[in-house]
C-alpha cells in the first residue's frame, strides 16, 4: 500500500514562494496521477493541480494558473508543488492524493484513493 507524506508548507509573505513535497513510500507513485488539493476552514476541499503518471499532462484551477507548477520526479518517488507570488486567499491545508485507476486524468476529488495528512499553508499580507 501506497503512503503519502506531504511537506514545505509554512508561513510566507503575500508574493513569495514555497515548493511542496509529495513523497510516496510502500510503493512506486510512478504509475499514477497525482493531484494537489486544499482546503480551508467551513470550505469543502478544492482541486488545485494534477499530473499525469509521465509529467505531461498537467492541469490548474484558474485561480493558480501563472503561479503554481507542479512536477514529478519517479526516480524519487516524489510529486512537488511549486507555488510562486503567493497571495493570503492561498492560505489553506494542502493535500496531496493519488489517483490508482491507470491512466486516468481526473480533477475529481472522489476518483482519488490515497490521500496524505496535509501540510499547513498561510500567506500573509
Amino acid at each position: 500500500q501506497v503512503q503519502l507524506a506531504e511537506s514545505g508548507g509554512g508561513l510566507v509573505q503575500a508574493g513569495g514562494s514555497l515548493r511542496l513535497s509529495c513523497a510516496a513510500s510502500g510503493r512506486t507513485l510512478s504509475s499514477y496521477t497525482v493531484g494537489w488539493f486544499r482546503q480551508t476552514p467551513g470550505k469543502e476541499r478544492e482541486f488545485v493541480a494534477r499530473i499525469g503518471w509521465n509529467g505531461v499532462y498537467t492541469r490548474y484551477t484558474d485561480s493558480v494558473k501563472g503561479r503554481f507548477t507542479i512536477s514529478r520526479d519517479n526516480a524519487k518517488n516524489t510529486v512537488y508543488l511549486q507555488m510562486n507570488s503567493l497571495k493570503p486567499e492561498d492560505t489553506a491545508v494542502y493535500y496531496c492524493a493519488a489517483d490508482q485507476t491507470p491512466g486516468r486524468l481526473t480533477e475529481s476529488e472522489s476518483e482519488y484513493e490515497l490521500w496524505g495528512q496535509g501540510t499547513q499553508v498561510t500567506v500573509s499580507t
